[in-house]
């Protein structure tokens, strides 16, 4: 049973902005029909990194939902986050005119925030050999973290809580896991929640390749990320956004909302282990995930599918499987793994909601996106991680997997809405 006695909350909508499309559709067409997301770097002459490239996203229209003078003050990350906003509301059929703006707030995370911005702005004191005077008046505006939760409230004159969740790979889990939470405790009646990152930058590839975390597959880049393969050799970094509409049960069915799912429990902790390795056996997931399955009041046998975070790096993958094996145990075998990063990369900040989104999604429509590029069983990795192709398969209850940097472990539970 859940712990306490909190109104359900459902989710009504959603929007993305993904390396494998731009819209809720493409984006899950994309997962679908097994389409990678990677492809050689556009964005900057990426000739001298051991990586040259990345999950980008393609043929992006900011002006299809933000005013072309508008974009000029707003980072990448922003654009991505405003797009995603506007297509989540569109998709929950919301006139915020009906609502009180008072009770809805705003948590939109972002892992690193504007880096395009600092790179670019930097450049111009370079270029002006340190005079401050070329650094724009929109630099810090541009930069911050929580900008694009702010620009989200600005559009639609949202007033409840508004702030950005920063932990690394786990930011938006915890956008997710925090307005489920204020929803609960009665402080607001709907939340546009997620995460957005646009890093695929110099400083991005090069700090990612300093730290030996990217896969140089520069010869094949489609078949670069390949979680729980045996032959992965590091994860492939993305960019892109994913929001979602979560409201209580009530306020949906009053607005005549249509719903694709509820989120029934959450799961948070932390390694208090390494920086960037995750503690042995995957100790903080397993705490995580059995939490998220109490707190939503179910039993380990009761979950169909597992949205891992499965990077395609050596240690997390192995890691993750021990997890899910020792808090499921025999059923372990019988559940559905699969990593969406197989396609999209890794979006780091909004990977979490990205990876939220597929796996409500899944619900939906009953099929589990795959696992691409799977072709070299590893024997640490020996579950049914959905190879190559999707899979057909009812799913009363799922789990969306995300670990971040720092030990931040995140692990959300969504269930099949039942009238």
């Amino acid at each position: 049973m859940p712990k306490y006695n909190f109104p359900k909350v459902v989710v009504t909508g959603m929007g993305a902005v993904s390396p494998v499309g731009n819209t809720l559709q493409d984006y899950w067409n994309g997962l679908l029909s097994g389409k990678s997301g990677s492809a050689p770097i556009t964005k900057f002459d990426a000739t001298e990194y051991k990586t040259q490239f990345a999950c980008e996203v393609k043929d992006y229209e900011p002006t299809l939902h933000i005013n072309a003078k508008e974009t000029q003050r707003m980072d990448l990350f922003t654009q991505y986050a405003l797009s995603s906003a506007s297509m989540a509301v569109e998709d929950a059929k919301i006139n915020f005119d009906n609502l009180d703006r008072n009770r809805i707030g705003v948590i939109i995370g972002s892992g690193i925030g504007g880096m395009w911005t600092y790179h670019q702005q930097q450049q111009n004191l370079y270029d002006r050999d340190g005079k401050p005077d070329r650094i724009s008046p929109f630099f810090v505006p541009m930069l911050i973290s929580d900008i694009a939760a702010g620009h989200v409230a600005i559009r639609w004159g949202l007033k409840g809580p508004n702030y950005a969740t920063v932990s690394a790979c786990a930011t938006s889990s915890h956008s997710i896991a925090d307005a489920l939470m204020i929803i609960q405790r009665g402080d607001a009646d709907m939340m546009v929640v997620g995460g957005s990152e646009a890093v695929v930058c110099p400083m991005g590839v090069g700090g990612f390749n300093a730290m030996k975390a990217l896969s140089t597959r520069n010869d094949d880049p489609t078949t670069a990320s390949r979680p729980f393969d045996k032959d992965r050799d590091g994860f492939v970094i993305g960019e892109g956004a994913g929001v979602l509409i979560l409201e209580t049960l009530e306020h949906a069915l009053n607005r005549g909302a249509e719903i694709y799912c509820e989120i029934a429990g959450i799961g948070l902790t932390d390694d208090a282990f390494h920086i960037t390795q995750p503690a042995p056996g995957g100790e903080g997931a397993v705490r995580s995930m059995s939490l998220c399955i109490q707190d939503a009041g179910l039993l380990p046998q009761d979950i169909d599918y597992i949205n891992a975070h499965g990077t395609s790096t050596p240690f997390n993958d192995r890691n993750e499987t021990a997890a899910i094996k020792t808090v499921f145990g025999d059923h372990a075998y019988k559940l559905v793994v699969s990593s969406t990063k197989s396609m999209t990369g890794h979006l780091l900040g909004a990977a979490g909601a990205i990876e939220a989104i597929a796996t409500v999604m899944a619900i939906k429509n009953s099929k589990i996106p795959p696992t691409i590029n799977y072709n070299t069983p590893d024997p640490d990795c020996d579950l049914n991680y959905a190879p190559n192709k999707f899979v057909e398969r009812e799913i009363k209850a799922a789990i969306s997997n995300t670990f971040g940097f720092g030990g931040h472990n995140a692990s959300l539970c969504f269930k099949a809405y039942e009238q």
